[in-house]
């Protein structure tokens, strides 16, 4: 590897290399954070803490249908049964999978838990 290195104040480096060598540097750390990404999910999944999901599921998140709704039918929920679960009425979930009305944060987390999903997957 051709370095070079230029002293600077208070007795540090600095270390100049070619873009190449820079780059091919680049490429082995990313497919290091790529591999450990990968190493992480498989353990989660493992624990219980990840899942797969239908490519159908996924399509229909994608494609933008209401999170809640498509989480709720991929669980096998009515709307009744998760609007009590949640602790809200039914008609506040209806009007939340149709975009008729936003929840507030806590109501998020109580279909989150009654769902087994993260928050971040029904916003």
């Amino acid at each position: 590897m051709n370095v070079q290195k230029i002293a600077i104040a208070g007795g540090k480096n600095l270390v100049v290399l070619p873009e190449d060598e820079f780059n091919r540097i680049l490429d082995v750390l990313e497919e290091r954070a790529d591999e450990n990404a990968i190493r992480m999910f498989w353990e989660k999944l493992d624990q219980g803490e990840e899942e797969f999901i239908p490519s159908e599921i996924a399509n229909r998140l994608i494609a933008g249908e209401s999170p809640v709704k498509v989480w709720r039918e991929y669980r096998g929920l009515s709307a009744r049964s998760l609007s009590e679960q949640a602790g809200i009425s039914p008609s506040y979930l209806s009007q939340m999978e149709t975009g008729k009305r936003d929840g507030a944060i806590s109501t998020y987390k109580n279909i989150a838990k009654a769902l087994n999903v993260s928050v971040d997957d029904l916003i």
